[in-house]
């Protein structure tokens, strides 16, 4: 099911991400989606950081989240990454399941672009991530 990503990370939820009704809040869901990224790209000897030094800011420019079914607390999920570069975005197509049951949790694009000096540009740093 999994092996149509190019990256996987399973995580577990923890008690303060859920809120009273005991599912976890929507806002964690871009915790978990963010988190997932960073580990796609330092598995791959990069990191946002080392780009940021180098004066190369990846910033998201949009996220689009759908929330299908609720995480609650001690459920244990995997977050899936797919990436692609279209035009001048640079697309993480992501996808939760919770493990218990294989249900889509969440379903989300998050459009990155780079940054160098104020100036939109291309990051081949990230774009041999798409030959790995």
């Amino acid at each position: 099911m999994y092996s149509k990503y190019c990256f996987t990370l399973q995580m577990q939820v923890r008690d303060y991400e859920c809120d009273i009704e005991g599912i976890v809040n929507n806002a964690n869901y871009l915790h978990y989606l963010e988190h997932t990224r960073h580990q796609f790209i330092l598995k791959r000897g990069l990191s946002f950081a080392s780009l940021h030094h180098q004066g190369i800011d990846v910033v998201v420019a949009r996220v689009n989240i759908a929330y299908k079914n609720p995480l609650r607390s001690e459920d244990e999920f995997v977050s899936c990454l797919n990436f692609r570069k279209e035009g001048v975005k640079y697309v993480f197509e992501q996808d939760i399941y919770r493990l218990s049951d294989n249900k889509i949790v969440v379903k989300a694009q998050v459009d990155t672009v780079c940054i160098v000096d104020g100036k939109l540009t291309d990051c081949p740093e990230l774009l041999n991530l798409l030959k790995e």
